[in-house]
C-alpha cells in the first residue's frame, strides 16, 4: 500500500505554535510588568506621605495636631503644592483639615477607603477618589496614631498621573527582542523545514522505487540535522545495495550447489542405469558400479552436511554464555588437536605427511568442542587434500591479545593458531578468495579430490561464532598458512 504523505508544513506549525507560545510569554510578562512597576511607582508616592504624616506627628504630637494653630503654623511651614492634611477621630468625625476650617460642614469619613483601612491595619491609601468637600480628585494616603487618623493627600494632576504611569521603554525592548528572537525562530525552522522537506521527498521517491545513489552526492548543511538527513540516506543505499547483494549471493549459492550435486547425482543415475539395462553384467563389474555409486553418495552427504554446517552457523546468534544455542565452555585445544590426527593418521602416513606441534604446555579456549573441532579437522583436511607434496603440516599457537575489534570477548585475551604446509601453496590473488563458498583455485582438483569447497567457509564461520579472526597466508619457503584466533578460556 502506497503511502500518502501529507502536505502540511511542518515550518509553518513549528513557527506558529512556538512564535506563538513566546508571543503570549512577552505579552502576558509586559501586562504583569506594566501593573507591578504602576504597584511599585504608586508605593513610592504612599510611603512619601506616610512619612509625612509620622513627621508631622513627631513634631507636634497629638495635642499640636489637635491644636489648630499649631496644625495650621506645620501645614504651612512644610509645604507642598496641593497638599491636603485631615486629623479624622475614631468615629468618623474630622478634627482638623487644612482646606477647610470649618470642619463641621466636612462629612463623616469613617467609611472613607483609606481612613477605614488605617484604623484597621494602621495606614491605609486610595487612588483618584474625588473630594465631596473640593472637589478635585486625590491622592489620599492615611496613618493611625492612637484613636486619631492623619491623612496626607495630593491632587491627582496630570503631573502625578505620568508619574505614576510605568516607564514604557521595557516594552519596547521587549518587543524589539520578541522581533529579533522571531527573525531567528524563522530562520531555524526555515532550515528545519529544508530538512524535512527533503527527507519528506527522499521518503517519496524510496517508496516508487527510483534510483537514489545520485542523492549521496546532494550537499547537505554541516549541521546535526545535516548529519542525520546523510546518515539516514547512506542507511538506506546500504541496505538495498546489501539486500541486492543477498539475494545475488543467494542466487549464486544455489547455483554453485546444483552445480556441485549434478555431478555425483549424474554420475549414480548413470551407474545405476547400466546395472539395470544389463542384468547379466559380471558381478565384479556390478560391484564396481555400486562402489561407485556409494562413493558418490558418501560426497552428496558430506556436501549436504557441510552445507547444513554453514546454515547453523550462519544463523548462529552469540549471546552471553552460549553459542548458537550451544553450552560455551572451556575446551582443551592440546587433546581436541591430538583427537583430529588421530583420525586422520592412516591419511597422513599414506601421503608421507609428519605432524609438527609447538604448542604450550595448556591451552584452553571458551567455545563449544564440536565447532573448535570442525575447526581444526576443515584445515588439516584441506592440507590432506590439497598440499600435494608435502611432507609437513605444522601447527603452532601463541598468545595475543585483543586489538579491540573482538564482538564477544569476555577476558580479551587471545590464542593465535597457525597450521601451515610446505605443499605448493597458492598464488597471492587467491588468498582473499579461500574462505569463500565453492570458491576454487583449480576447477577440477577438488571434484577429483573429493572436496565439498566449503571447508574454510566452515572454518570462517565457526571462527567467527567465537568471536576471533581468520587469515590466509603464503607459507616462508612454500605453502599456505591459516592463521585464526581463538579466545583464552579465563
Amino acid at each position: 500500500m502506497a503511502t500518502h504523505l501529507k502536505s502540511k508544513s511542518f515550518q509553518k506549525n513549528l513557527l506558529f505554535s512556538v512564535g506563538g507560545i513566546f508571543l503570549l510569554f512577552a505579552v502576558s510578562f509586559s501586562i504583569y510588568q506594566y501593573h507591578r512597576e504602576k504597584e511599585f511607582k504608586i508605593d513610592i508616592l504612599h510611603s512619601r506621605l506616610q512619612m509625612y504624616n509620622y513627621e508631622m506627628m513627631q513634631t507636634l504630637g497629638r495635642e499640636g495636631v489637635l491644636d489648630e494653630q499649631a496644625f495650621s503654623r506645620y501645614v504651612a511651614n512644610h509645604h507642598i503644592e496641593g497638599l491636603r492634611v485631615t486629623v479624622v477621630a475614631e468615629d468618623g468625625h474630622v478634627l482638623r483639615d487644612s482646606s477647610e476650617p470649618d470642619v463641621d460642614k466636612l462629612e463623616n469619613h469613617r467609611e472613607r477607603k483609606e481612613i477605614a483601612t488605617a484604623f484597621r491595619d494602621g495606614e491605609g491609601y486610595d487612588i483618584k477618589r474625588m473630594s465631596a468637600s473640593m472637589h478635585k480628585t486625590y491622592f489620599y494616603s492615611a496613618t493611625r496614631f492612637g484613636d486619631i487618623v492623619v491623612r496626607a493627600a495630593v491632587p491627582y494632576s496630570v503631573e502625578l498621573t505620568h508619574s505614576l504611569q510605568a516607564d514604557n521603554a521595557y516594552i519596547y525592548f521587549a518587543l524589539t527582542l520578541t522581533l529579533l528572537l522571531g527573525l531567528v525562530l524563522y530562520y531555524n525552522t526555515s532550515r528545519i523545514g529544508k530538512h524535512i522537506e527533503y527527507l519528506r521527498e527522499f521518503a517519496m521517491k524510496a517508496e516508487k522505487g527510483e534510483e537514489l545513489d545520485h542523492e549521496l552526492e546532494r550537499n547537505m548543511p554541516d549541521d546535526e540535522l545535516g548529519d542525520i538527513s546523510h546518515t539516514v540516506i547512506v542507511l538506506y543505499w546500504k541496505l538495498r545495495h546489501a539486500e541486492g547483494d543477498k539475494v545475488r549471493l543467494k542466487r549464486q549459492l544455489t547455483q554453485n550447489a546444483a552445480h556441485e550435486l549434478k555431478t555425483p547425482a549424474a554420475s549414480i543415475h548413470g551407474y545405476l542405469e547400466s546395472i539395470l539395462e544389463n542384468p547379466d553384467m559380471p558381478a565384479d563389474k556390478m560391484h564396481h558400479f555400486l562402489e561407485r555409486c556409494y562413493a558418490q553418495s558418501e560426497r552428496m552427504s558430506k556436501l549436504l552436511l557441510d552445507m547444513a554446517t554453514l546454515t547453523k552457523l550462519d544463523e548462529s546468534a552469540r549471546s552471553e554464555g552460549n553459542i548458537g544455542g550451544r553450552v560455551v565452555a572451556s575446551v582443551d585445544v592440546i587433546e581436541l588437536i591430538h583427537s583430529v590426527l588421530d583420525e586422520v593418521a592412516l591419511d597422513l602416513e599414506r601421503l608421507g605427511i609428519s605432524p609438527v606441534l609447538c604448542l604450550p604446555e595448556r591451552v584452553t579456549v571458551r567455545g563449544d568442542r564440536s565447532i573448535l573441532y570442525s575447526i581444526f579437522r576443515n584445515i588439516i583436511d584441506n592440507c590432506i587434500s590439497y598440499a600435494v607434496g608435502a611432507t609437513r603440516i605444522s601447527i603452532t599457537c601463541a598468545e595475543c591479545e585483543d586489538d579491540g575489534s573482538a564482538k564477544f570477548s569476555h577476558s580479551g585475551y587471545f590464542y593465535e593458531f597457525t597450521i601451515s604446509d610446505n605443499g605448493p601453496g597458492v598464488d597471492v590473488e587467491h588468498l582473499p578468495h579461500l574462505f569463500e563458498r565453492f570458491y576454487r583455485v583449480d576447477k577440477g582438483r577438488s571434484r577429483k579430490a573429493g572436496g565439498t569447497g566449503l571447508g574454510l567457509a566452515i572454518v570462517k564461520n565457526a571462527v567467527a561464532v567465537h568471536g576471533g579472526k581468520v587469515y590466509a597466508e603464503t607459507t616462508p619457503g612454500g605453502g599456505l598458512s591459516i592463521r585464526f584466533t581463538l579466545e583464552r578460556s579465563v
